[in-house]
């Protein structure tokens, strides 16, 4: 066998490329798909608990964001399709709340009782967050949980929770600021297709991808 001429070695290295770049095509492109969908997802099916996923709130009001999370779990509540609702979520600097005790603090006011209602105040990020939830769940003896959160969080968020021990399914809020232009819409699904990948890879958290959803 005589020797390798050098474009014969290019054309090989080439194909490697091209190869590598399909794979990786087809694997961010699979991916942002699987955002879409999940986020297109409503689970009504009766389980124990909704969990509230975090975000800002302001000396113990809800952002837009967090409100209309919060919205939608009592929705499920009244409807019968969840028994609990749990609020998650730490507090910034400064803050004299947390975002799981905004949350619990809205649910009570507006209806939901509050031997119903369980305040976990941890986390930063929503893998802290879901990691703080999953000894509570299971000390509650719970066995099945919807997650609330926005559209696009939702997916990353499930992936989150089913790695921590949480059987969850998802019934995102379609309201709020996360969901108001396809800009946003656009950008979200972008965002959260890095931020799965990224957290598929490392096992760390994700939410420094763009603007916090957790």
């Amino acid at each position: 066998m005589g020797p390798v001429s050098g474009s014969t070695v290019r054309r090989m290295f080439l194909r490697v490329v091209l190869g590598a770049l399909l794979v990786a095509g087809l694997v961010i492109g699979g991916t942002a798909v699987r955002v879409w969908q999940v986020a297109r997802l409503d689970d009504r099916s009766p389980v124990d608990v909704a969990i509230v996923l975090g975000a800002a709130q302001y000396d113990g009001t809800p952002s837009d964001a967090l409100e209309a999370r919060l919205q939608h779990a009592k929705t499920l509540y009244d409807d019968g399709v969840v028994k609990y609702v749990l609020t998650v979520g730490g507090r910034q600097p400064g803050d004299h709340y947390t975002e799981a005790e905004s949350g619990q603090m809205w649910l009570a006011d507006n209806g939901v009782p509050q031997d119903r209602i369980i305040s976990v105040g941890t986390g930063s990020d929503t893998l802290e967050s879901l990691r703080a939830v999953a000894p509570v769940y299971r000390n509650h003896g719970w066995t099945s949980a919807v997650l609330v959160s926005d559209p696009w969080h939702s997916f990353r968020a499930q992936t989150m929770a089913r790695d921590s021990g949480i059987d969850a399914g998802v019934s995102p809020t379609h309201t709020g600021p996360m969901v108001r232009t396809r800009e946003t819409q656009f950008s979200q699904i972008v965002r959260e297709t890095g931020a799965l990948l990224f957290y598929r890879l490392s096992r760390a958290p994700a939410d420094e991808f763009g603007a916090s959803a957790s």
